[in-house]
């Protein structure tokens, strides 16, 4: 097995794709990457927030995918839960992978002390305060031994919120989030659903819960006011709600799909954007990833290969949910995308 790697000038077919729209003006603006595993996502993600600090704009770029790489495509290690600054950028850059499995982890083991008491403290360091105060101490963790889908990147998506609604980033004017792969990306859209489906859970555990009598006043209240959890969790779906709304907004939010020319890859994200359009998530532009050039050697592999990509950009250019979309192309580099300098290089391809 052998790799090819060639370098070449990424093509922008439509020139309102250009970089320069994506920059105007101060107001916070947030991008999502997202796609089918393994297209280029995070190098993308890098290269964009790298691109956005070098023309002006104080960014921040965090992962929500547990399969992380943000931390290679940096060189240097951005696990540790904090922010973390990126030298040499005319404007400040944050980096941060968030592990939601490791955070799950430590939800579980919180809830195994103090009586419940430690759950409640790591979600408002969590930034799930608001959960803890509808729900009080209603052992939260007995429903991590059997997770509802979607909890890890409801658990991820509250952490990003968490930095970037504080108040000290209020000047980041831009925020890269680099997301799972497809599947992954699409649950956290859903949250007040995955609420609404655990719902059923918290009712069964209502019955073990009823002789704790101070828990149930601290969540229901004075009796005369006594309000059922399911109200409960219908007002903190509103909330979430609220935050699926900022993924909608067109003003101020952006999904980028990322893919490679092949069949599988246009295939699955064909059924991303038809999924993001149903949820209404604003999807403006495509990029096209690893493409080869035109071969000028007798390699027959990079002909075939070549080939089969261009029939791939083809059924792209003829699908009903990728034509209309802005499509960038951006070509399979010689050099590993790693570091400031080589996503400055990655940058000045894809977001020209």
């Amino acid at each position: 097995m052998f790799f090819i790697a060639v370098r070449s000038v990424a093509t922008i077919v439509d020139p309102a794709a250009r970089f320069d729209g994506m920059v105007i003006g101060p107001q916070r603006k947030y991008y999502f990457l997202g796609g089918k595993g393994g297209v280029g996502k995070t190098s993308c993600a890098a290269s964009l927030a790298v691109k956005f600090a070098d023309h002006g704009h104080p960014t921040i770029v965090i992962s929500t995918d547990p399969a992380h790489s943000l931390s290679d495509s940096f060189a240097q290690d951005l696990a540790g839960g904090n922010l973390v600054p990126v030298d040499g950028l005319n404007s400040p850059l944050l980096a941060l992978e968030i592990n939601p499995d490791k955070a799950k982890e430590e939800f579980q083991s919180a809830n195994q002390k103090n009586g419940g008491s430690a759950v409640k403290d790591f979600m408002n360091n969590m930034g799930l305060g608001m959960l803890a105060d509808q729900l009080g101490d209603l052992k939260l963790g007995e429903l991590l031994d059997t997770p509802s889908p979607g909890l890890d990147e409801a658990i991820a998506i509250s952490k990003v919120m968490q930095f970037v609604e504080s108040p000290q980033y209020s000047m980041f004017s831009r925020i890269v989030i680099d997301t799972a792969p497809t599947g992954h990306t699409l649950r956290f859209l859903s949250l007040p659903d995955f609420l609404d489906a655990s719902i059923g859970k918290i009712m069964k555990f209502k019955k073990k819960l009823a002789s704790a009598t101070s828990a149930i006043k601290s969540v229901l209240g004075k009796a005369e006011e006594r309000q059922d959890v399911p109200d409960k969790l219908q007002q903190l779906r509103e909330r979430m709600t609220k935050v699926r709304d900022l993924f909608r907004d067109s003003n101020s939010t952006e999904f980028v799909i990322v893919t490679i020319p092949s069949v599988m890859a246009v295939n699955e994200s064909s059924r991303l954007h038809a999924s993001l359009r149903k949820e209404c998530v604003p999807v403006h532009r495509l990029i096209v990833n690893q493409i080869l050039p035109p071969s000028v050697s007798d390699c027959k592999f990079c002909t075939t290969k070549r080939k089969e990509q261009m029939r791939a950009i083809e059924m792209i250019r003829n699908d009903p949910e990728l034509a209309n979309l802005r499509i960038i192309e951006a070509p399979l580099v010689d050099l590993e995308i790693r570091g400031v300098p080589a996503l400055k290089f990655m940058g000045d391809i894809v977001w020209t």
